[in-house]
């Protein structure tokens, strides 16, 4: 289970002047702007609520975020493999998780938005979760991933899932879940994330997320959305309020265009100056957060050929060996077991696996979304 503080986006969001207009939640009752009480009317009778699995009541207030939810971040619990696949096991993990996360952890509640067991139930986390998702217009601002936790619902899977694949009714309900917060927020399948690309964690499990494109396409089927609408490149919106492996690889990036910042993965002052620097000196819109925006990433990462070296060939290798290519040496030499790393995540989103790092190999590659993901069949 993840130790992320629940506190840094309210704090994060007000320096960033975005938080302005949190709505106050006092315990279990909470306190709707006029504007929310009508709701879509979804049929959402199939996730448990908080009061259906016996949950405890909030330690502190919680709050609603006054910024619009952009993304979906999907988790590993870290907990263990259960082969109890019952709806009263589902019950006792959310009051298990929340009982770590109150007692433990010291949160004002349970991190995530929502959870889903291995036996395919689905569960509220946070209070006011299934209510937000019912009104469809601001999340709860949770604890699930430090500078997302305003602007993405969290979704905790039970099991971990570093060397192992989740069991089908795990899949198969966190497809609905996921299409149904999409459908109540305006959000598409090319916006879930895993909580590796904005965080130094083994979250979600290498082996689980290489059914991300899968997930996703799934969720795009049932969203019924147009091949069209698709950006042809999805790039994750990290910022300076984020850190980890996707952070690193800005980091190798500016380090290779001649900025000098350390490579670290901690999104620090130098990086920030570097990206917006970068941003003026290309003509990007310089963002006041250093939000590395699609022109950032796409003026940034240099498109390799198989004889490339260097600094961007030592960032193509880290990413690949954390996110589970563990044959895969940081030599800075575009050596056989970086290629066929390489080929192998080219596949897994549809891409011609022929082992050159183009635009949107960088893009998959640091975790971000391709359009010819949605095309494989």
């Amino acid at each position: 289970m993840h130790f992320d503080h629940p506190e840094l986006d309210r704090r994060t969001l007000l320096r960033a002047g975005l938080g302005a207009a949190a709505v106050a939640v006092v315990g279990s009752e909470l306190a709707f702007p006029a504007a929310a009480q009508a709701a879509p009317g979804a049929d959402l009778d199939w996730i448990i609520s908080c009061d259906e699995w016996g949950a405890r009541p909030p330690a502190d207030p919680l709050s609603i975020s006054a910024i619009a939810t952009n993304k979906i971040i999907v988790h590993h619990m870290a907990f263990p493999n259960s082969t109890d696949y019952s709806e009263e096991h589902a019950k006792q993990l959310a009051r298990d998780c929340q009982n770590l996360h109150l007692d433990v952890n010291h949160w004002s509640d349970t991190g995530q938005h929502f959870t889903v067991s291995r036996g395919g139930y689905v569960l509220e986390g946070r209070h006011g979760s299934l209510e937000r998702l019912q009104a469809g217009d601001r999340q709860m601002i949770s604890a699930h991933c430090p500078g997302e936790n305003g602007r993405a619902i969290g979704i905790e899977n039970e099991g971990t899932y570093v060397t192992e694949t989740p069991p089908q009714q795990l899949l198969d309900a966190l497809v609905k879940l996921c299409t149904t917060v999409c459908e109540q927020y305006g959000l598409h399948a090319h916006d879930i994330f895993g909580h590796w690309d904005f965080r130094a964690t083994l979250c979600p499990g290498a082996m689980f997320y290489r059914e991300f494109p899968a997930l996703r396409r799934r969720v795009f089927a049932k969203l019924g959305t147009d091949l069209a609408d698709v950006p042809a490149r999805r790039w994750p919106d990290i910022w300076r309020f984020v850190g980890g492996p996707v952070v690193r690889v800005a980091q190798y990036l500016l380090t290779f265009r001649g900025y000098t910042v350390p490579v670290t993965g901690v999104f620090d002052a130098a990086t920030v100056a570097a990206v917006q620097d970068w941003q003026a000196r290309n003509n990007i819109p310089v963002d006041i957060d250093a939000t590395l925006t699609a022109p950032t990433w796409e003026t940034l990462a240099p498109e390799l050929d198989k004889e490339a070296t260097g600094i961007p060939v030592s960032a193509v290798q880290f990413m690949l060996n954390s996110k589970g290519y563990a044959d895969v040496a940081i030599t800075g030499e575009y050596d056989y077991e970086t290629k066929k790393a390489l080929k192998d995540l080219q596949k897994l989103h549809g891409l011609d696996p022929n082992g050159i790092v183009s635009t949107t190999t960088w893009c998959a590659l640091v975790g971000g979304v391709v359009r010819q993901s949605f095309q494989v069949d």
